[in-house]
């Protein structure tokens, strides 16, 4: 019953449209912008970084929260029940359409609850690459390479779970990911 509720929970959370709410505080849609995902991605992109990163804060606060509501309910396999639940919920929201973003960040902040050594550990990584070479590339290396870090530092069976949320994502990219056409332009997703 335990990891029903972090579920429920978790979709709740995941459903919040905080990327959307940000920027539509900034007079933007993100639906009709860019490459039309809800997400903290494509409000950076249409918004900058500044006024951008409520979007990512708001979007790995639902992953966070999640996280933490099921390992308080059921331990770690309730945390990744939450935080797989936030994810759906991110992808598929109940207060915004079912029409919502990828996950990723979602993903990131649920990782901070359920593994948050290798969370930190990978946003030093963030960091570091982000200085050399970009956000762009810092934020991608570190979300691949988390599950290497985690390897050496919690249980495979976590691993194992994680590869999973990380699947998840990459379905998400794979359906989503079709080019879009706005007034006759097309825009890569």
């Amino acid at each position: 019953m335990e990891y029903v509720v972090a579920a429920v929970l978790g979709y709740l959370l995941g459903s919040i449209p905080a990327a959307l709410l940000v920027a539509r505080r900034h007079g933007v849609d993100l639906r009709r912008t860019g490459d039309g995902n809800p997400g903290a991605w494509n409000a950076l992109e249409q918004l900058g970084p500044r006024r951008a990163l409520p979007a990512f804060l708001g979007d790995g606060a639902k992953g966070f929260g999640a996280g933490l509501a099921g390992l308080a309910l059921a331990g770690w396999w309730g945390g990744f029940a939450g935080v797989a639940a936030a994810m759906v919920g991110h992808a598929f929201p109940l207060f915004a359409g079912f029409r919502g973003g990828k996950a990723v960040m979602t993903f990131v902040g649920g990782m901070f609850a359920l593994a948050p050594l290798a969370a930190l550990v990978c946003l030093a990584v963030c960091v570091a690459v982000t200085a050399a070479t970009g956000f762009k590339w810092g934020a991608r290396v570190a979300v691949f390479a988390f599950p290497f870090v985690q390897l050496a530092l919690d249980p495979v069976a976590h691993v194992i779970a994680t590869g999973a949320l990380m699947t998840l994502i990459g379905l998400l990219f794979l359906v989503r990911s079709r080019p879009r056409v706005d007034a006759g332009v097309p825009h890569a997703g």
